[in-house]
């Protein structure tokens, strides 16, 4: 496609990208690119509560518009749901967005995309569950297998937006990054280790994290702690002498711990994501998903997985989870002297 000349500046643009803080952080460059393009353009940012925390004073974010993605999803049998998804596309349609951009490209964000009625509504050819009618510009995807962010930046350069800086802001504040101090008061050096997901299939056992404990420490000097959301806590405390933290941060103060951090060893989760993007030394660790669409994002020799027929398979259920199961702790201890080597 070529690209789209603006007579002037759009006054109000919104971003959907509702839900996972993996794809919180993949949009961040995007908002980035945006607002460089288009200093003093109101931009808003349609997501879930759950991830609402991540952006809460953003520096280049004017709005953050809550979509209650469980609420509404009872709207076919409740009628107060069914009204509040209603007074939704209200508000969106009040707001009269010059420029919508949907990243999620599913039957939803494609809906509320339509509602939105803006001029401009741009998402990829190949959105799922017809999310692409709802589009004035379709963005073509030549490469299946490219990472998230390279797709997301056809539709920036489609915008004129420069394809460079891929830069990752954040709102984390020095509050947050006290609370990060405070948690780990009396560690110099820390490991933190993100043994939930969002799927049980990409779950390193917990056994080999807990196995970690005591090699990083006498090996790197690495005192350990465990991250990770409320419902983690019980799986976090399975790892004997890491101190746990999970469910003790929001995503902000997630975000400071984490720069914090001297390394960090996740699942493909969120907090992995967080981890690039900040540039710290991590061990990422793959199984049924592929890192080259949603790994992080160019720290590919920080991927740890096993070359197997059946990886990746993109499954939610296993009888085996093989590809995780047969993944040694050596071979991450391995990782872990080279991501303190190529510092």
């Amino acid at each position: 496609m070529s690209r789209i000349d603006f007579p002037s500046p759009p006054q109000r643009i919104l971003l959907i990208k509702p839900s996972a803080v993996g794809d919180v952080v993949h949009t961040l460059p995007i908002l980035n690119l945006l607002r460089k393009r288009w200093p003093a353009t109101k931009i808003s940012w349609l997501l879930t509560p759950l991830c609402a925390g991540l952006l809460d004073g953003h520096p280049q974010l004017d709005e953050v518009i809550l979509f209650k993605r469980d609420r509404y999803a009872a709207s076919w049998y409740d009628p107060s749901a069914l009204s509040e998804l209603f007074a939704l596309k209200r508000e969106l349609r009040a707001k009269q967005f010059d420029l919508v951009i949907d990243l999620q490209g599913l039957f939803r964000s494609g809906w509320l995309t339509k509602q939105t009625k803006a001029p401009m509504r741009i998402g990829f050819a190949n959105a799922r569950e017809f999310a692409w009618l709802a589009y004035t510009h379709k963005v073509p995807v030549e490469n299946l297998e490219q990472h998230a962010i390279d797709r997301y930046l056809l539709i920036t350069n489609l915008l004129g937006c420069p394809r460079d800086p891929v830069e990752f802001i954040f709102a984390t504040d020095d509050t947050d990054r006290r609370v990060a101090a405070e948690l780990t008061a009396g560690a110099d050096r820390f490991a933190l280790l993100f043994p939930g997901t969002n799927w049980q299939t990409k779950r390193w056992p917990i056994e080999h994290f807990a196995a970690l404990v005591e090699p990083l420490e006498k090996q790197f000097n690495l005192k350990c702690f465990v991250g990770g959301a409320p419902n983690e806590v019980s799986l976090a405390s399975q790892i004997r002498g890491a101190t746990n933290l999970a469910g003790k941060t929001n995503l902000r103060q997630l975000t400071a711990l984490i720069e914090r951090a001297a390394l960090v060893i996740s699942n493909d989760s969120g907090p992995m994501h967080l981890a690039a993007a900040l540039n710290k030394p991590l061990i990422s660790l793959f199984g049924p998903t592929n890192p080259t669409r949603t790994g992080p994002y160019k720290k590919e020799n920080s991927v740890v997985r096993l070359d197997i027929p059946c990886s990746p398979c993109y499954s939610r259920k296993c009888s085996h989870q093989s590809c995780l199961k047969w993944l040694t702790t050596d071979s991450v201890l391995r990782a872990a002297e080279s991501a303190f080597a190529s510092r």
